[in-house]
């Protein structure tokens, strides 16, 4: 079994251990930061009430990890990841990544609630 891990093996003849974690500076964590809010009011602008959005961020080894998911009222929840770039940060993350990842969460959130629907709904009036 020691054979399959990528970490066996003695020190120094094989990479074994962790990766060192990325460090960012404040101006990237504070990019990232913007750049995750930013998503969430976008979804919620394309979403109506009852929906829940919210985000998570984290920096390990990969590098920094976005994670921005909505719970819409009825079927399951939906989430997209990303990991941007370190060049990214400091540049900004693109516009139109941000408005097709609110975009794409909102629409596969509605396709959750009309799933758990169905075509079953009566009207309420006439």
């Amino acid at each position: 079994m020691n054979g399959n891990n990528p970490y066996a093996g003695a020190p120094g003849v094989v990479e074994a251990g962790r990766p060192e974690d990325v460090d960012l500076s404040t101006e990237q964590k504070e990019s990232l930061r913007r750049a995750v809010a930013g998503i969430v009011t976008r979804t919620e602008s394309y979403l109506p009430e009852g929906y829940a959005v919210g985000s998570e961020l984290s920096y390990g080894a990969n590098g920094p990890q976005a994670t921005v998911a909505v719970r819409p009222p009825v079927g399951h929840p939906v989430s997209a990841g990303f990991s941007p770039e370190l060049d990214d940060l400091e540049a900004g993350l693109d516009d139109d990544d941000r408005t097709e990842v609110a975009q794409g969460l909102a629409a596969s959130a509605a396709a959750q609630v009309m799933q758990a629907v169905g075509d079953d709904l009566e009207p309420t009036a006439r």
